[in-house]
C-alpha cells in the first residue's frame, strides 16, 4: 500500500536534453542517458570530430592558421560550454555517429525518444543550424508541440541563419518559423558565440606550407614537423587561435540551471555573463533589441546576447516567444509554472483511489498551501501576506461537481501571483534652479 504523502517534493528545474551526434554509444537504439560531467559524457560518447581542413602557412616569422570548412559536428563542445556555465545533470540523445549528414529524420528521432523521459526539462538541439532552415524550425515546432503536450519542459531555439543586419534575421526568422501557438513554452536566442575553446584534430592531417622570402619551400604535414620545435610549436599555437563558434542555446541551458541553483527558477535568468567565450557573431543596439523584444503581428521575441564595456558579455533578455502575452511573456514564470504545476502533480499521485471526500480535500489542499507558502517566504510570489499571494481550492461546489466525484475526478484549482521581471528601469529627473535672493544696498 502507497503512503500518503505528507509534503510536496519540488521537481529538478533545469535538467536539459541535448540530441545530436557524438562520437561513439554504448546502445545501438537511440536510447537518452543522463550525465553530470563532461568526463561522463567523453566516456560514454567520445569527443568532438577531428577538423579536416586545418591549413598552416609558415612564412618567416608569420605564422598564420586557417580551416577551410569546420565540422558540422558540434554537440561535444557544446555539452562542454554548458557545464561551463553552471550546468548539472542532463541527458544525452544520440540519434547517430559524427562524420555523416545531419538530418530532419534522426532529429525526429532523437525527439520521439525523450518524450517517454519525464526528468528533462529544457530541450535543445546545437546542431540544428546544421539542418536545412525549412527543416530546423519543422523540428523545434515539434519540440514546442512535445513541451505543450507534457506541459513539464521548455524549448531553447537557435536562430538559424544570419542575414546582413539584425533587423533582417530576426524578420526572417519571425517568417519562416511560422508556428503560432504555444510559443510560451520556447524562448530564442541570438546571436551565435564565439568560444574560447580549441578544436580537436589530429597532426598529421593538418597541412603546413612553409614559405621564404615568398617562396614556397616546400608541403608537408604537422606532425613531420615535431622535430623542428620552433616552427612546430608556432604552429600549434596558430591552430589554438582557432576557436569553435557555437549557438547560443548550450550556454543558456547552463545559466538557467545556475540561476535555478542559486535564486530559484522565478528569477529571470537574465544579466548573466558567459563564461568560455571569446565574442559574439553580430553586435546588437539597443535600436537592434527594441525589434527583438517584440513584434506588433507575431509576438514573436528574440533575446539579445549583447557585448557591454565593462561588463562583458550578458544574458539581455528574458522572453519567450509569446511576446504579446501579458500572462506568458517571461520566461521565468513559464518556466515557474512549469516547476509548480509537476511539483504538486506528482506528489498528489498517492492520492488516486483515496475516498473522494472532504478529508481527503482538506489533506490535499493543506499539503499545497505550505507549499506555496515555502515559495512565497523564498520571494517567488508577490503579495504581502499569503491570501494575496495564492489561492487553493479542492472541494464540493467549490472545484468539483456531484457528478465529478461519481465520475471519480479530483479538480484541485491554484492560482498563484508569480513575480515578475523588472524589465527596464525609467529614471526621471529634472534639475531645479536655485532661487538667489538679492539684497538691496541702501
Amino acid at each position: 500500500m502507497q503512503k500518503l504523502t505528507t509534503s510536496i517534493v519540488q521537481v529538478p528545474s533545469s535538467v536539459p536534453a541535448f540530441i545530436g551526434y557524438t562520437q561513439k554509444r554504448k546502445d545501438e537504439k537511440v536510447k537518452p542517458i543522463k550525465i553530470s560531467s563532461l568526463l561522463e559524457y567523453e566516456q560514454n560518447f567520445g569527443k568532438a570530430e577531428d577538423e579536416l581542413t586545418i591549413s598552416i602557412e609558415v612564412n618567416n616569422t608569420n605564422t598564420t592558421a586557417t580551416i577551410a570548412t569546420t565540422s558540422i559536428h558540434n554537440l561535444y563542445y557544446s555539452v562542454r560550454l554548458y557545464f561551463e556555465n553552471g550546468g548539472g545533470p542532463c541527458y544525452i540523445v544520440s540519434v547517430g555517429f559524427i562524420g555523416g549528414e545531419i538530418t530532419l529524420t534522426d532529429m525526429q528521432v532523437g525527439l520521439k525518444a525523450i518524450e517517454a523521459f519525464d526528468e528533462p526539462t529544457i530541450l535543445l538541439f546545437p546542431e540544428g543550424q546544421a539542418l536545412p532552415e525549412t527543416d530546423y524550425y519543422a523540428l523545434v515546432s515539434l519540440a514546442v508541440d512535445q513541451a505543450a503536450k507534457l506541459r513539464d519542459r521548455f524549448l531553447l531555439i537557435d536562430v538559424h541563419t544570419q542575414h546582413p543586419t539584425v533587423d533582417s534575421t530576426i524578420n526572417n526568422f519571425r517568417t519562416k518559423f511560422s508556428k503560432i501557438d504555444n510559443l510560451s513554452f520556447a524562448a530564442a536566442y541570438y546571436p551565435n558565440i564565439k568560444t574560447a575553446f580549441n578544436y580537436q584534430y589530429q597532426d598529421h592531417l593538418v597541412n603546413v606550407i612553409v614559405r621564404t622570402n615568398g617562396g614556397a619551400l616546400t608541403s608537408l604535414t604537422l606532425d613531420n614537423l615535431s622535430s623542428n620545435a620552433a616552427v612546430y610549436n608556432s604552429c600549434k599555437k596558430a591552430i589554438s587561435q582557432l576557436n569553435p563558434v557555437l549557438p547560443p542555446s548550450p550556454a543558456i541551458a547552463g545559466i538557467y540551471a545556475k540561476v535555478d541553483t542559486s535564486r530559484g527558477v522565478w528569477k529571470s535568468p537574465a544579466n548573466i555573463s558567459i563564461n568560455s567565450i571569446i565574442g559574439l557573431t553580430d553586435n546588437i543596439t539597443n535600436e537592434d533589441q527594441g525589434n527583438m523584444n517584440m513584434d506588433v503581428t507575431s509576438g514573436k521575441s528574440v533575446n539579445a546576447i549583447r557585448a557591454f564595456i565593462g561588463k562583458g558579455i550578458l544574458v539581455w533578455g528574458a522572453r519567450t516567444l509569446a511576446g504579446n502575452d501579458n500572462e506568458w511573456r517571461y520566461v521565468s514564470v513559464r518556466r515557474f509554472f512549469i516547476m509548480v504545476e509537476e511539483s504538486i502533480k506528482k506528489s498528489t499521485k498517492p492520492f488516486v483511489f483515496e475516498p473522494n471526500d472532504s478529508n481527503t480535500w482538506i489533506k490535499v489542499r493543506t499539503m499545497i498551501e505550505n507549499y506555496l507558502i515555502g515559495l512565497w517566504r523564498q520571494g517567488a510570489l508577490a503579495g504581502s501576506t499569503p491570501d494575496k499571494a495564492f489561492f487553493v481550492k479542492c472541494g464540493l461546489g467549490q472545484t468539483m461537481t456531484t457528478q465529478d466525484i461519481q465520475e471519480g475526478r479530483l479538480i484541485i484549482e491554484i492560482g498563484m501571483a508569480v513575480i515578475r521581471p523588472a524589465e527596464f528601469i525609467i529614471i526621471r529627473f529634472s534639475h531645479k534652479k536655485k532661487e538667489r535672493s538679492i539684497r538691496r544696498e541702501q
